[in-house]
């Protein structure tokens, strides 16, 4: 099971009751695809950059869980219709993946041999000052 984070804006228009009902259907589209919500962080009522659907704040909830990979495309599938859900992002834990992929990369001699090329190269490229002066000519009188 991979970690994601699920960042969700509701209409900040909407009733108490009706927000909280927006909430329990995200929770339970999680777990319904076997994923476990592991915390979930409540910002409360916040102002919009910009106007959605003329309304110009929304209630914001981070929801950190762990599902399978498959389980994204139909969480997401679902969420679009949730009543009173704005916006929606879904992320992998960045922690999470970043570990992964140090352990996973090998080791390799390509990184000093390439330094060393681009060393080469540039100074290739770079303009010698003797080869590039220009003699000048006699002035006539």
């Amino acid at each position: 099971m991979n970690k994601y984070e699920l960042a969700v804006a509701i209409n900040g228009q909407a009733e108490e009751d009706a927000r909280k009902a927006a909430l329990d259907k995200v929770r339970g589209l999680i777990t319904r695809f076997k994923g476990t919500i592991t915390s979930e962080d409540d910002w409360g009522k916040r102002k919009f950059a910009y106007e959605v659907h003329k309304v110009k704040e929304g209630y914001y909830v981070f929801i950190k869980f762990q599902a399978e990979p498959e389980a994204i495309a139909e969480i997401e599938h679902r969420i679009r219709i949730v009543d009173n859900v704005f916006r929606y992002l879904i992320v992998s834990d960045e922690k999470e993946l970043s570990v992964k992929h140090e352990e996973e990369k090998p080791e390799t001699e390509e990184a000093p041999v390439r330094a060393e090329r681009a060393e080469k190269a540039s100074e290739e490229a770079a303009p010698v000052a003797e080869e590039t002066a220009v003699e000048e000519a006699p002035a006539e009188e």
